[in-house]
């Protein structure tokens, strides 16, 4: 299935969030920020449009909580 986007997955884990924010400054779509100021995921399955936000996310979060899982096509991650 050559040329089918990856499958993408959101994976967070709260007990190292921070309440920084940058998740949800830059991919305001899939991440939020609950009452306490920590990450909640709106969308743990994003559309590959999503993954260049995602990954700057992902490289922004200065505790590590947020982790994005990509898939070949045809598999699951």
């Amino acid at each position: 299935m050559s040329g089918d986007p990856a499958t993408l997955r959101v994976a967070v884990d709260r007990s190292l969030c921070l309440g920084a924010g940058q998740c949800a400054y830059s991919a305001p779509d899939i991440f939020d920020q609950d009452d306490d100021g920590l990450v909640t995921v709106l969308d743990p399955a994003p559309a590959a449009e999503h993954l260049a936000a995602l990954h700057q996310a992902e490289d922004l979060c200065p505790s590590g909580a947020l982790r994005v899982i990509e898939a070949a096509p045809g598999r699951t991650p």
